[in-house]
């Protein structure tokens, strides 16, 4: 995944939850969704890096603050409104690293990543299912990119 990072401006600005001179993205991954995000006729409104969601650092044992990717109201194909939380990762970062004797520096950064990203998705989840939501984390296969 190339590192690119920018504001974006909605082209449909009534649609975005949030200080809509403000909208970053920190990927070309994040700014595709945030296009189909502002263009889509399901998508009622969307905000983006606008909720905290605390969580556990399994490294420190603190509460750290989370901030997920985006927040989407939609209609969903059954025709109900739906609150969907989004984080965007690749692939690699949502499957645990398999156990290896050779503790490399990338095996290390590889199994923090995932401690991490494990702590956040599970405290995404209960916020999510204290609210009604869903929890999606989408990667560049959900998002058409190879």
């Amino acid at each position: 995944m190339k590192y690119k990072q920018g504001l974006f401006k909605p082209k449909n600005p009534e649609k975005y939850k949030g200080n809509v001179t403000n909208i970053t993205y920190r990927s070309q991954w994040e700014l595709k969704l945030m296009i189909h995000l502002d263009n889509h006729p399901s998508v009622i409104w969307w905000k983006s890096e606008e909720v905290i969601v605390p969580y556990r650092s399994p490294i420190d044992n603190k509460i750290h603050r989370y901030f997920p990717d985006f927040i989407v109201f939609i209609i969903n194909k059954q025709g109900k409104k739906e609150t969907i939380m989004i984080e965007i990762k690749p692939k690699a970062q949502t499957i645990e690293p398999s156990k290896q004797s050779n503790k490399s520096k990338k095996y290390i950064n590889e199994v923090y990543t995932w401690g991490i990203n494990s702590a956040k998705w599970k405290a995404a989840n209960e916020y999510c299912a204290d609210r009604g939501w869903r929890f999606q984390i989408m990667t560049e296969e959900h998002l058409g990119i190879k």
